[in-house]
């Protein structure tokens, strides 16, 4: 099965997943055992057991037809001055908020603060991918720094949980990015319960890879950690704990409601039978680092966001056809009021064997340090 260390994450094409035939037929049977047992415990996730990827063909595909797609590849080394202006916004907005009635505190960070710390995480996604810098270290350093103003340490974890969601899409247990069966158990019947769990989306993130795949903590997150606490008590000393409290409540309520947030159920979540991956095409784009080109990201996670549109016009006759959006707040909106739509509404496989998930597990997963 898959392996794989910090040499392959690079902007440059990653391995694909083992086939099963290399399989023993006693290894085989111990997988159908375990697909049969875990579509048993969860029936109303979309279960897809075979060895069949849509981005590694739709990749493979274009990479045929157009090759010179390869120039689109590798970092965008203007993407992080994009921080001068997230810093440069967020600093003077606690610095004209120090004294502001309660409302107008919480008008700005509900829209103004929620929007810039939405679009931070998304910024050390790309860099998740080293598309900011020609090194892992740069990229690891620049995704610390844009995860400062949210007040909240996540780069490093992200990052982590992150390669395995694109390396092991779906899979029971390593992809943590799908609901667990006691989310669907709990907010899948009406649209007030689904409300609910879109409220809660900042602590199920949270807590999610904790009690599913749990890993040691890495050097590079202590990093982290100690960098958040250090900024943290700077924004105190200046501006006491209101001025904390906007930083961290901006980066948790952006996540909720915001129309930014739409795009934790409009990229994988299915709307259209069968169909994994969705893309979407709207005006948020521009703020976000084409994280709505979904479809071409999974295809090309070695693309950077800035050529992602890019991508698109290049091998239109593969993108144009596929279903996508082009409004994240519609998105929710059907998400809720759907009866057809739940946290249950995700694609899952289990194609590793237990042993085979634990070796990866004992190894700190694909980025152990």
């Amino acid at each position: 099965m898959a392996k794989g260390g910090e040499a392959e994450l690079s902007a440059s094409p990653p391995p694909t997943l083992d086939d099963s035939s290399s399989m023993s037929s006693d290894e085989g049977g111990e997988l159908k055992v375990k697909q049969h047992k875990l579509e048993k415990e969860s029936p109303d996730f979309y279960w897809r057991n075979e060895w069949n990827d849509p981005h590694i063909d739709r990749m493979r595909q274009i990479r045929q037809d157009h090759p010179e797609v390869t120039s689109l590849f590798g970092p965008d080394t203007t993407s992080k001055y994009r921080l001068i202006g997230a810093y440069l916004i967020q600093f003077i907005s606690l610095e004209l908020l120090m004294g502001a009635p309660w409302y107008v505190w919480c008008f700005c960070c509900y829209t103004l603060c929620a929007s810039i710390n939405t679009s931070l995480p998304l910024a050390f996604h790309e860099w998740s991918h080293n598309l900011a810098a020609k090194t892992q270290w740069h990229n690891r350093v620049l995704a610390i720094v844009a995860n400062l103003p949210m007040a909240i340490p996540a780069a490093s974890t992200f990052k982590r949980y992150h390669m395995e969601h694109h390396k092991f899409m779906g899979e029971d247990v390593l992809d943590v990015d799908i609901p667990t069966k006691l989310e669907g158990d709990i907010f899948h019947h009406n649209p007030v319960v689904k409300m609910i769990w879109l409220f809660f989306q900042p602590l199920w993130y949270s807590l999610r890879p904790l009690f599913l795949n749990p890993k040691n903590i890495t050097m590079w997150e202590l990093a982290n950690y100690a960098a958040s606490v250090t900024f943290d008590l700077l924004v105190y000393s200046r501006y006491g704990l209101s001025g904390l409290a906007y930083l961290a409540i901006g980066a948790l309520v952006g996540m909720q409601f915001n129309p930014i947030a739409g795009h934790f159920v409009a990229e994988h979540f299915i709307m259209n039978e069968d169909q994994e991956t969705y893309s979407y095409y709207g005006p948020l784009n521009w703020w976000t680092l084409n994280v709505g080109y979904h479809n071409e990201h999974h295809d090309f996670p070695y693309v950077s966001g800035k050529n992602l549109p890019e991508l698109r016009k290049l091998a239109a006759e593969y993108y144009d056809d596929i279903p996508h959006y082009h409004s994240w707040t519609k998105v929710m909106v059907d998400f809720v009021m759907d009866p057809h739509l739940s946290p249950f509404s995700r694609i899952k496989r289990a194609m590793m064997l237990d042993s085979e998930v634990e070796e990866l597990r004992a190894r700190g997963g694909i980025v152990p340090r």
